[in-house]
């Protein structure tokens, strides 16, 4: 059985689509495109109360932690910088439920950009609120860098080669949580992917791959909650 996959969502005051501009809670397509390229069930997860979180993830098999807004600061004891984003509290609120859930159950956790972020602060780690040369000149539009892993670590098993990967993003990791391993640096030395050690599968980077063709870091998730939601005894 193809396992499900749990893809965390935006949530907009105003989406237009057709004749309707309502609220929305909203993805962009690549996420779930990728999770079914790499052979998962793809679920979207729209921001509820935490309270709920456990619950949710109970019924999952794995759990994306989608891109989006800055993290609100307060959420790791800073003030916010002038390029910081507005906060979205709802958001921030059901995210880090939802990664806490799947950390204290063992549900194979992936973040994405914005998810990498949030895993980092889940952990008591802390964020530069603003970095440059990591966004597209262009406005709505990808970047892209080349991504040297660190050998020895899942990531670097994953994908051993540098690579060049779909970018957009203006705040990364500062003081790393607890726990947490640095797995893949850019060449100005930003932290680009970090993750758990085994036994629990939780990996975070900071790049997009939902902009691109190489499936292999979803692979990897969709692997890892397949053996977790195969019965006792399966081959």
């Amino acid at each position: 059985m193809k396992p499900l996959i749990g893809v965390s969502t935006y949530l907009e005051a105003s989406a237009a689509w057709g004749v309707w501009n309502l609220p929305a809670a909203l993805l962009p397509a690549g996420y779930p495109r990728l999770v079914q390229r790499a052979g998962g069930l793809a679920v979207m997860l729209p921001p509820d109360e935490p309270a709920s979180a456990a619950a949710v993830v109970a019924r999952l098999d794995g759990v994306v932690i989608a891109g989006g807004p800055d993290v609100e600061p307060v959420r790791y004891g800073a003030e916010p910088h002038p390029r910081t984003g507005p906060p979205a509290r709802e958001r921030d609120a059901w995210e880090l439920a939802l990664i806490e859930a799947a950390l204290a159950s063992g549900t194979p956790l992936l973040g994405i950009c914005r998810g990498m972020q949030l895993l980092n602060v889940a952990l008591g780690g802390t964020l530069l609120q603003h970095v440059e040369g990591h966004t597209s000149p262009v406005t709505g539009t990808f970047g892209e860098h080349p991504v040297k892993p660190v050998p020895g670590t899942r990531y670097g098993d994953l994908v051993p080669e540098e690579s060049a990967v779909p970018t957009h993003h203006h705040q990364t990791v500062d003081r790393l949580g607890t726990g947490l391993t640095v797995s893949a640096f850019a060449a100005d030395g930003t932290v680009e992917a970090v993750e758990l050690p085994d036994p629990r599968w939780a990996l975070g980077v900071q790049w997009h791959p939902e902009m691109g063709e190489d499936t292999r870091v979803m692979a990897a998730l969709v692997r890892a909650a397949q053996l977790r939601a195969a019965p006792v005894g399966a081959a």
